[in-house]
C-alpha cells in the first residue's frame, strides 16, 4: 500500500479533493434549502411534516437509480450527483432540524411572541438558537450519509473517491479498494471531528454548552 501511495498519491489526493468539494457543495446548498423551509412552515405543522415525508420517499430511492432517473434532465458529471446528495441530505436534514424545534418548551415560544416577536423573529432568534444541537447532530448525520453515498457519483463521472474503488473493482486490485475504503473512512472521521468542534464553539458563544 506505501508503495502505491507513493507511485499514485496524486491521484488519490485529486479524487479525495474531488469527494471532499461535492460532498461540501452538496450539504451546503441542502442546510440552505432545511433552513428556508423550517422557517417558512415552522408555524405549519401539517406542512412541514408532509415535506419530511416526501424527501423520505426520495431518501428511500436507491443511489443507482436516482443518478439514472436525472441523468436525462441534468446530464452526466457532477450537477446531478450534486443535485442526487443535496436531496439525500434534505431528509435527515429537516428530520432533525424539526425535532429540535419540536423538543423546544412551548412557553418560551409563548413567552417570546407575548413580548412582541413576530413568528419568523422568534424562529431566528430563539427557535434556531435553542435547537443548535439538533441542527448540528443532522448536520454530522447528513455528511457521513453523502460522503459513502457520494462514491456512487463514480458512475455518472463526478469522480471522487468512487473512481479508485470502481476502478479496482474493475481491476480487481486489492490495494485500490484499499486505498479508496480507507480515504473514505478518514474522509468521514475528519469531517465528523471537524463538526463536532465547530458544535463546541458554536454552543458554547450561545451559553448552551449544558443544554
Amino acid at each position: 500500500m506505501i508503495d502505491y501511495w507513493i507511485d499514485y498519491h496524486e491521484r488519490l489526493t485529486t479524487a479525495l479533493l474531488q469527494h471532499l468539494q461535492l460532498v461540501s457543495i452538496s450539504l451546503a446548498i441542502a442546510l440552505v434549502l432545511a433552513i428556508l423551509i423550517v422557517a417558512v412552515f415552522s408555524s405549519r405543522t401539517n406542512w412541514l411534516t408532509s415535506l419530511i415525508y416526501f424527501f423520505s420517499a426520495l431518501y428511500s430511492i436507491p443511489s443507482y437509480a436516482f443518478f439514472a432517473l436525472l441523468i436525462p434532465l441534468s446530464g452526466l458529471g457532477t450537477t446531478t450527483a450534486v443535485i442526487v446528495l443535496s436531496l439525500y441530505s434534505e431528509y435527515i436534514l429537516l428530520r432533525t432540524f424539526t425535532t429540535g424545534i419540536q423538543q423546544i418548551d412551548p412557553m418560551v415560544v409563548e413567552a417570546a411572541q407575548g413580548m412582541g416577536m413576530t413568528s419568523q423573529q422568534v424562529f431566528r432568534k430563539i427557535q434556531l438558537p435553542l435547537a443548535a444541537k439538533s441542527i448540528f447532530s443532522g448536520i454530522r448525520q447528513a455528511l457521513t450519509a453523502i460522503i459513502g453515498i457520494a462514491t456512487i457519483a463514480a458512475t455518472i463521472n463526478a469522480g471522487g473517491l468512487g473512481t479508485v474503488l470502481f476502478d479496482g473493482l474493475r481491476t480487481q486490485s486489492m490495494v485500490k479498494l484499499l486505498w479508496g475504503t480507507l480515504l473514505t473512512v478518514l474522509l468521514c472521521i475528519a469531517s465528523s471531528l471537524v463538526f463536532k468542534i465547530i458544535e463546541k464553539v458554536a454552543l458554547r458563544k450561545l451559553g448552551l454548552e449544558e443544554v
